[in-house]
């Protein structure tokens, strides 16, 4: 295995000084963030991807020798005025993996909110069967993040039609992969290890958050949350600060014969606020991991 970071925690700074600082700090690969130009998660120019972007990125892992472990395109490709869009850049996404030698692109399932959850997956079989055809075509696997994604849903109900393991085997129908995030599992009750484990020939990468649970929350909340716009149960930390054991989900990973990259998502709110600040939470999620990882 070895470890990387996804970049969209960093918008200010370029893709060469990620990785540069990736470098100094011990990571070993990136999951790049692939956003539209008009986004700013957006290390790679993917919808002006020419010869020269090519050149450049390709120049940017060359010489850090880094792994690019992935395209980053986290979007709702059920939106019901949006969708077809989020569909068009996730082959643009796709083009510049297959161009760059990136086995993977990140996305979401999404989900149209006015729609029973059945009719949604019936309208995902024929959105995603092209999608994945086009990604194997270009010798690429589209992975889906389990990301609940609550606020794409008025109520507050889970947004991205992937965040159990019976979804998830539904996914797998279509030719989609698993781009498995454990922290998301511990927000809906389920055991993050006994859900990976019959799955794992299905990962095709990890991203590592950590969740810490907010004593008492619940109560009041329950898993679906508020909806009064007060803080919920749980919030996400950077690995080493929250309450997942790392060790376990790593080990079965390792295994299930998972051999891949563990990607860092940083979202955790006590290291925010600068660069300097994000990039120490970095630091604590590569102490937290990288004896585990590399093992």
């Amino acid at each position: 295995m070895k470890l990387g970071f996804l970049t969209a925690c960093l918008p200010e700074l370029d893709l060469v000084d990620v990785a540069r600082w990736a470098v100094e700090q011990g990571y070993e690969a990136l999951e790049v963030a692939g956003w539209p130009s008009t986004d700013t998660r957006n290390h790679i120019r993917v919808d002006r991807f020419d010869g020269a972007e090519c050149e450049r990125v390709g120049r940017i892992f060359a010489e850090t020798g880094l792994t690019l472990s992935s395209i980053a395109y986290y979007e709702n490709n059920l939106h019901p005025r949006a969708g077809a869009e989020v569909n068009a850049h996730v082959r643009r996404c796709v083009d510049a993996a297959a161009a760059l030698g990136c086995p993977t692109v990140g996305t979401f399932v999404g989900r149209d909110p006015g729609l029973s959850v059945r009719d949604n997956l019936e309208r995902a079989d024929g959105v995603f069967r092209p999608l994945v055809a086009y990604a194997r075509d270009h010798g690429v696997d589209l992975v889906i993040e389990n990301c609940l994604m609550k606020s794409w849903h008025p109520d507050g109900y889970p947004g991205n039609l992937a965040y159990s393991p019976e979804l998830w085997e539904w996914m797998f129908t279509l030719g989609l992969r698993l781009n498995y995030d454990p922290s998301h599992l511990v927000a809906l009750g389920i055991d993050p290890v006994a859900a990976a484990m019959p799955y794992v020939s299905q990962i095709a990468h990890v991203q590592a958050k950590d969740v810490e649970l907010l004593p008492g929350t619940i109560n009041r909340f329950g898993y679906y949350g508020p909806i009064s716009g007060e803080k919920g149960w749980y919030r996400f930390r950077v690995p080493g600060l929250g309450q997942i054991q790392w060790g376990e989900v790593i080990g079965a990973l390792r295994r299930g014969g998972y051999d891949g990259v563990v990607s860092v998502e940083h979202e955790d709110p006590e290291w925010t606020g600068s660069t300097e600040r994000v990039q120490s939470g970095l630091g604590i999620a590569y102490r937290t991991l990288r004896h585990l990882v590399r093992g």
